[in-house]
């Protein structure tokens, strides 16, 4: 089908002396270059694979200047710094820090870009938000609720602008699936979702303990996160199988299926979430996330259902990790890579692919471990956070809305643990009568770092 998707609800044109946009030759699924006078002064905390990844996506589109990187392994400094001062007009090598904080103390930034594992976000988005950045932030933006109510507070008290990770909603096959088949009515009423992830993801060995490297500073690896003996890299799949630095499964894939269907439905926070789950089949290594889990989103006249396994086949082949919602005149299925709308009775199925942009973007393919099918959304997620951040206006992928979509996950597996079912209230910050579970909104943060919250930030 014609791609003639907006990728947004589009704002044209920039109005000010120095921001004008240039029209994609992709048609007006999106633009193809932001172009600004001046270069926008960009750092990057986290400078490892996703986050290195998302810097090159902001510098294929925009006008910039990496000025730092900050990672706490000089072996991914080096390795970025090299790439980006090839990439870059100027040919500077930006500057290398290991502590983030002394990155912001001495450098003036515009933008900064957070892709350091789930326990650091919250401390890191709300300092750069305080030195007067504008701030692109992976999913999940936190570890525990009140760190994303903080982060909140702190994008609206600076008047930043906070871009999540969540690049769905800039997915162009899925911008044609909103617009074209739910907006359009074509699924009538909703009445269900289900959603998933089969992937065999979950690391689960049993290393023996190490000597950290000297490329490592593990201490600032770990941060505020509950302190684990060192037992080899943790970079990649390994940090993300204890649940002292993320949220499992739960937290890392439902977060981006959830906030697609909250984004495809107009849903706001849920009424209820009860979940249930465990380790019940992979017992034999380390990690301590479950390998198995269901929650349900409970809203009026809908619940959606989330279900992982990291062991067995999936479900469907077809769709292991997705999304599909049952209305009365048809059923819409969703992934990173397709879609497919089927009508009840009458009517031939309407699909959907994943655009490529390997020509276009030819360095895309030399790029280590990365997700080409992903490369298109982040690009215009990048242009979406640019333009917002010129309009002083709310990106499509605002913290707030990160916050409910990575808040929900976190309160699915509080469930788990609680074994029973939880109200959240984001007005009083409470579970609604349940004070144990209230408590367990805010986890404790490890030796001298002090835990945000919305009050104080």
């Amino acid at each position: 089908m014609e791609n003639d998707a907006p990728v947004l609800k589009r704002r044209h044109f920039i109005k000010g002396a120095t921001a004008s946009l240039m029209l994609s030759s992709l048609g007006s699924y999106g633009f193809e270059y932001f172009k600004d006078e001046t270069a926008k002064k960009v750092g990057l905390i986290g400078a490892g694979w996703y986050g290195s990844s998302d810097l090159y996506k902001l510098m294929q589109v925009a006008h910039v200047e990496v000025v730092a990187l900050c990672d706490v392994d000089d072996n991914f400094l080096e390795n970025t710094a090299t790439i980006v001062a090839q990439r870059q007009k100027s040919g500077k090598r930006p500057k290398l820090y290991t502590d983030y904080r002394e990155m912001l103390k001495k450098h003036k930034m515009d933008i900064v870009l957070i892709g350091s594992p789930d326990h650091w976000h919250a401390l890191q988005c709300i300092d750069a938000l305080k030195a007067g950045a504008h701030v692109y932030v992976q999913k999940p933006i936190s570890v525990d609720v009140m760190e994303g109510e903080a982060m909140v507070a702190a994008a609206r008290k600076y008047n930043r602008v906070v871009q999540v990770g969540t690049q769905r909603k800039s997915t162009p096959h899925l911008i044609d699936v909103k617009r074209d088949i739910v907006d359009k009515g074509l699924l009538g009423k909703v009445g269900h979702v289900e959603m998933c992830c089969y992937f065999h993801m979950r690391a689960n060995g049993n290393p023996p303990l190490q000597e950290v490297p000297e490329f490592l500073d593990y201490d600032m690896w770990s941060g505020p996160a509950p302190w684990r003996p060192y037992d080899g890299i943790p970079h990649k799949r390994w940090w993300r199988t204890f649940r002292e630095y993320g949220n499992g499964i739960m937290g890392d894939m439902c977060v981006h299926m959830l906030d697609t269907v909250r984004w495809m439905l107009d849903l706001g926070w849920p009424k209820k979430i009860t979940s249930e789950g465990g380790i019940y089949v992979q017992k034999d290594g380390k990690s301590n996330i479950p390998d198995t889990q269901t929650a349900i989103f409970e809203y009026d006249d809908l619940n959606c259902v989330w279900q992982h396994r990291s062991w067995g086949n999936p479900a469907d082949p077809e769709y292991p990790w997705s999304f599909t919602l049952y209305g009365d005149k048809g059923v819409l299925r969703g992934s990173t890579l397709k879609a497919e709308f089927t009508p009840y009775g009458e009517g031939d199925p309407i699909h959907f692919d994943v655009l490529y942009e390997k020509e276009k973007y030819p360095e895309d393919l030399n790029e280590k471990d990365i997700e080409l099918h992903a490369a298109p959304a982040t690009r215009r997620h990048m242009i979406d956070f640019l333009e917002a951040i010129a309009n002083n206006s709310r990106p499509v992928a605002d913290i707030e809305e990160g916050h409910i979509s990575t808040a929900s996950c976190i309160l699915a597996n509080l469930s788990m643990d609680l074994k029973r079912p939880l109200v959240y209230d984001p007005k009083t910050f409470t579970v609604l009568n349940d004070p144990e579970a209230t408590a367990l909104l805010s986890r404790p943060y490890r030796g001298e770092y002090e835990h945000p919250h919305p009050d104080t930030v």
